[in-house]
């Protein structure tokens, strides 16, 4: 095995877009890679005290978690790279559009067809831990199967390649959640 030291290198690891809104009720989108589900109705994202989102977050205490997809990756990628602290309408520039939440002050994407409602729960600025209540879950129907669930290969979400730093998206189911292993039960 070859060493490759103390690096964040997990894969695969979500493309978050968290949406706010500031003191004025403009809203903000931000691409963070480092979170998941932390519990049943719980999520934790590691986000720096340096973002407007966070700022924004700090004021508001609600926010919206969106999953970055094959569509739009260039647009997610760009709100990766652009800072809500020096260019305001970044929204516009992406050709996003924004709606207002069903349950929290905070906004959806038109765009993003998964949403994540949020209230915040704790925030270590020290750690840059956020951690997050699951308020509800919007989806929209077009990447609602024939069962009624969420089809993540409608949806077409991207991960992040820290190895690589690129995006992937899944392409493949190849297994059965607590089905496949049950054959190892026998033995």
């Amino acid at each position: 095995m070859k060493e490759l030291g103390n690096k964040p290198l997990c894969f695969p690891q979500p493309v978050f877009m968290i949406g706010t809104y500031d003191k004025d009720n403009n809203p903000n989108l931000m691409n963070a890679a480092w979170g998941g589900i932390s519990n049943d109705d719980e999520m934790t994202i590691c986000l720096g005290n340096n973002h407007k989102t966070t700022e924004n977050i700090l004021l508001k205490g609600e926010l919206t978690v969106s999953m970055a997809t094959r569509s739009t990756v260039k647009e997610c990628d760009y709100f990766g790279i652009v800072s809500g602290k020096k260019t305001i309408n970044k929204i516009e520039v992406a050709g996003f559009h924004a709606m207002k939440a069903p349950h929290v002050d905070a906004p959806i994407f038109k765009e993003l067809p998964l949403s994540i409602e949020c209230k915040v729960i704790s925030y270590d600025q020290e750690s840059c831990r956020l951690d997050l209540k699951i308020i509800n879950v919007l989806a929209d129907e077009s990447i609602i199967n024939e069962n009624g669930k969420v089809d993540p290969m409608l949806l077409e979400p991207i991960a992040f390649d820290p190895f690589n730093n690129g995006y992937l998206v899944v392409k493949e189911r190849v297994g059965n959640a607590f089905k496949d292993g049950v054959e190892l039960l026998k033995k």
